[in-house]
């Protein structure tokens, strides 16, 4: 077997730097600060590329294979139930070791011209090294506790990020909301892995998922609420996965966290953070599709119900950045529908390579997506579309490079979108009609949505703007480059020979008629764009009036952050922490406030008696002892 042991590195180089520029990284001037950040990263997405050359193409058969170059018991349990610490290394782990530091290294170096000149510029790389350590930490797990401390780690690293801006009480909010929403779904994955413990007796990956494993045997039989204890512990986990990916109910935190750098955006809410909920359903796939085949099935329809969700809600926002994340949370829908509806090996696994190359591409032209719109935020100072028009004459490299991006997440052939949405669409179509009218409504909308984001930006109305926008310097202009390659041509990687449910060997017939259907709608959705949004016109204004009130509650996202701030405020603080804190305030510390209260008066009575008279306790003391005699007299009398 080959030598992996320096993957180490990979995790290890995040981490120093994290500490390097926490520690030090106020004693030298900030751009050091980012250099030394992004060298680190570079080093690290190198070493990931040599880990995946070595995994998939130099090792003689290894592709297939879990390889574990570290392991070590951190705590033992018993003889099967530990909690190990390593890396695990298989298909769907290199797989995210070159996502995670390609996205990383694109935002760390993007960010040296973005973020120069704010305050808090080395604070800024720290936090980004802390993210990108915790990431990959999470993705090579070799167990489901190692997993989820990471998780953890990935949740305080995003809260530290969201909120760099903390002057911002709206940065501020976001932080907390994202904490404190998938604080509860971890409590749920918490749950869901110690129920899961119980009754297998281990956390370890390569353990659940055997094929044929006769370990789920002590949880037979044994149910709650009408589904078994083991579909409970996977569901739980989903819930986990959800908080992660923000689907459908837990998805409010997504939007708000905008308010973060938008490099950040890109790295955590693009590429990364958010794909760790697909992620975790994924390195479970074999326990749900062969243990909870229901809970697989609620996978697939709570992703088709957010993407569809999502993808309406996007068409009528107007800030940049919203509609990229809505966008976002519409294609992390497309990855669970295609695990939901996966099958287990052959032709029908198709659904869970569709989703892990659909994880692979949307990484790339997302992340591309977000750093574009920072190059035009950067120029206009603003988020709002009404603010931007006509900038393909001032930002060639932006205006073609958000093209390609724009293009690939439409699914338009031969861009990198275009082969992994349509092998969704195809997975969908073999196993479940519904969702794939869904996906397929929801790939329409896509395109629409997005080029109605690209015309209103660089074409529209030509407008006059006060400071004339300029092209981003080069330090910014060549992650744009890299990424748009990386969006064009990824979709001709051999990925259906390298990331399979079985891990085995996948080989699947092109499905023309899905194609032809799917690159119809997408090119339907842009020649609607186009038609609305070109040209400045009244026709968009119209078509908004015409919905009148649907369109509004579309505009407000369906109010679904309202209803939770009334569940919240008006039900669980005013009806139940408002009871609770009067029973405190004044039962438990007025009983303890009253209890004070007599003994210091009760003090204050008797502490006559302590004088320091030595006559007064002479009497006392002869005074105790008669009556003590006298009453055991009386006694015996």
């Amino acid at each position: 077997m080959a030598d992996y042991s320096y993957t180490l590195l990979i995790i290890l180089i995040p981490f120093f730097v994290f500490l390097l520029l926490g520690l030090f990284g106020n004693r030298w001037k900030p751009m050091v600060s980012g250099w030394i950040g992004t060298t680190g990263l570079g080093v690290a997405f190198i070493l990931s590329l040599i880990t995946a050359y070595q995994y998939f193409f130099a090792g003689a058969g290894e592709a297939y294979s879990k390889i574990v170059p570290y392991d070590f018991v951190w705590l033992s349990f018993t003889d099967t139930l530990q909690i190990h610490m390593g890396i695990l290394l298989d298909p769907i782990s290199v797989m995210m070791l070159v996502v995670v530091t390609t996205i990383s290294l694109m935002s760390h170096w993007f960010s040296l011209g973005y973020m120069k000149g704010e305050v808090g510029f080395e604070r800024y790389y720290s936090f980004l090294s802390l993210f990108t350590f915790s990431m990959l930490g999470l993705v090579v797990a070799p167990d489901l506790f190692q997993m989820f401390i990471f998780y953890e780690l990935v949740g305080a690293s995003s809260f530290l990020l969201i909120g760099f801006y903390y002057q911002k009480p709206s940065a501020v909010a976001a932080a907390k909301k994202a904490f404190i929403v998938t604080r509860f779904a971890d409590f749920g994955f918490l749950v869901g892995i110690l129920i899961l413990a119980y009754f297998t007796n281990t956390y370890d990956f390569a353990t659940l998922t055997k094929p044929g494993t006769t370990i789920f045997a002590n949880a037979a039989g044994i149910t709650f609420m009408g589904a078994s204890a083991i579909s409970w512990a996977m569901g739980l986990i989903f819930v986990g996965a959800a908080g992660k990916s923000a689907m459908f109910p837990f998805h409010i935190w997504l939007p708000d966290a905008m308010e973060g750098p938008t490099p950040v955006s890109a790295l955590i809410h693009a590429a990364t953070m958010v794909v760790a909920g697909v992620f975790t359903v994924a390195r479970l796939f074999p326990v749900y599709y062969f243990q909870t085949p229901d809970v697989l099935i609620l996978v697939g329809y709570v992703g088709g119900f957010t993407s569809l969700f999502a993808a309406v809600i996007a068409i009528t926002q107007h800030d940049i950045k919203r509609v990229l994340a809505f966008s976002t949370l519409s294609q992390i829908g497309y990855m669970m529908v295609g695990l939901g509806v996966s099958h287990y090996g052959g032709e029908e696994g198709l659904g869970y390579m569709a989703s892990m190359f659909h994880l692979f591409t949307h990484a790339m032209f997302k992340a591309l997506l977000f750093l574009g719109a920072g190059s035009i935020i950067h120029a206009v100072h603003s988020n709002m579309m009404q603010d931007m028009g006509g900038l393909r004459k001032y930002m060639p490299v932006t205006h073609i490079t958000f093209l390609v991006a724009a293009l690939a997440i439409s699914g338009i052939p031969p861009f990198s979108g275009f082969f992994s949405k349509d092998e969704i669409l195809a997975a969908a179509f073999q196993t479940n009609k519904l969702l794939f009218y869904t996906e397929y409504i929801t790939a329409g909308l896509t395109s629409f949505y997005i080029f109605r984001l690209y015309f209103n930006i660089f074409w529209g109305k030509d407008r006059k703007y006060e400071h004339t926008p300029h092209e981003s310097p080069m330090v910014m202009k060549i992650p744009l480059i890299f990424l748009a390659l990386a969006a064009a041509f990824v979709g001709f990687l051999p990925f259906h020979e390298l990331v399979t449910s079985d891990m085995k060997p996948f080989e699947t017939v092109t499905h023309w008629n899905l194609v032809i259907a799917s690159v119809s709608i997408g090119v339907l959705g842009i020649g609607f764009a186009w038609f609305l949004f070109k040209k400045e016109n009244s026709k968009p204004a119209a078509i908004a009036q015409w919905f009148g009130g649907l369109y509004t509650i579309t505009y407000h996202k369906f109010y679904i952050d309202e209803i939770y701030l009334f569940v919240t405020k008006k039900i669980l603080f005013n009806l139940v922490s408002r009871p609770i804190a009067w029973f405190d305030r004044h039962i438990i510390d007025g009983f303890m406030v009253g209890v004070g209260t007599v003994t210091v008066k009760t003090s204050d009575k008797i502490k006559g008696f302590q004088s320091g008279n030595l006559q007064q306790y002479a009497f006392a003391f002869v005074a105790g002892a008669l009556i003590i005699v006298l009453s055991l007299l009386y006694y015996i009398g």
